[in-house]
């Protein structure tokens, strides 16, 4: 009954107190926060965000760490201006909600980010990273996207595109040991489906003991059994961007 009642298990976590240090600009017709790092560089990420939406501090905070880290980082509105999920929305809606929000039918807005960072930042190597829903997006854009380099799908919802494996470009899957939407059985299927299908390097990794949104909606100084994880995931994360872009 419990998974009936909270079909998503993406309850707030630790909402960092983090006001962010780039600008929210106007990207075609929606809304981005943007983040640049001191020096020029022609390398981006595109960061798509979970079901709270592209105004969450946890999310902006995650950009800021890819601009010091020498990217040009994007977190656009990928839901269009509709309302992000709240957590004190009512979970019996939340099926409802989410059928409006598709992470597959993020290719329109991604076009007019690729089309902003190329002109307006100089970008050309542009890579993209998603949680949870922004997870699956991520698969979505890698099966289909020819102007990406790599991706990162964190949490990614399997279920969404459980049936494609073809993937275009590198892609690396994290996922926590003790996620309760997104069960091992299915990270193993995903394994063994990308091994019979997929062309180009992936990498699956479950991370000990986590649970769903470690890597962004977890604070590393609560609990210290969590911290390295939570780290370990962050520069998983930077170094599989750093290899492909």
């Amino acid at each position: 009954m419990a998974n009936e009642s909270r079909p998503c298990p993406c309850d707030i976590g630790d909402q960092f107190d983090y006001g962010g240090r780039g600008q929210e600009v106007q990207v075609g017709h929606i809304k981005a926060y943007v983040c640049k790092p001191s020096a020029s560089t022609d390398k981006a990420v595109i960061v798509i965000h979970d079901i709270f939406g592209w105004q969450l501090p946890n999310t902006r905070y995650i950009a800021d760490m890819l601009a010091t880290n020498g990217y040009i980082a994007i977190c656009p509105d990928f839901f269009v201006g509709q309302e992000a999920w709240k957590p004190s929305n009512d979970w019996a809606t939340f099926d409802d909600w989410v059928k409006t929000r598709d992470a597959g039918k993020t290719d329109k807005e991604v076009d007019v980010v690729l089309k902003y960072l190329k002109d307006q930042c100089g970008a050309k190597k542009i890579g993209v990273i998603g949680f949870c829903w922004g997870g699956a997006a991520v698969q979505h854009l890698m099966l289909k996207n020819p102007h990406l380099k790599t991706g990162v799908s964190l949490y990614g919802v399997i279920s969404r595109f459980e049936d494609k494996h073809s993937l275009l470009h590198p892609t690396f899957f994290i996922f926590g040991e003790k996620d309760n939407i997104i069960p091992l059985e299915q990270v193993t299927m995903l394994e063994q489906k990308l091994k019979q299908n997929c062309k180009v390097d992936y990498e699956v990794k479950i991370y000990p003991g986590q649970t769903h949104g470690f890597v962004h909606r977890k604070r590393e100084d609560i609990n210290p059994q969590d911290k390295p994880y939570i780290e370990e995931g962050r520069k998983d994360m930077i170094n599989w961007l750093n290899k492909y872009i």
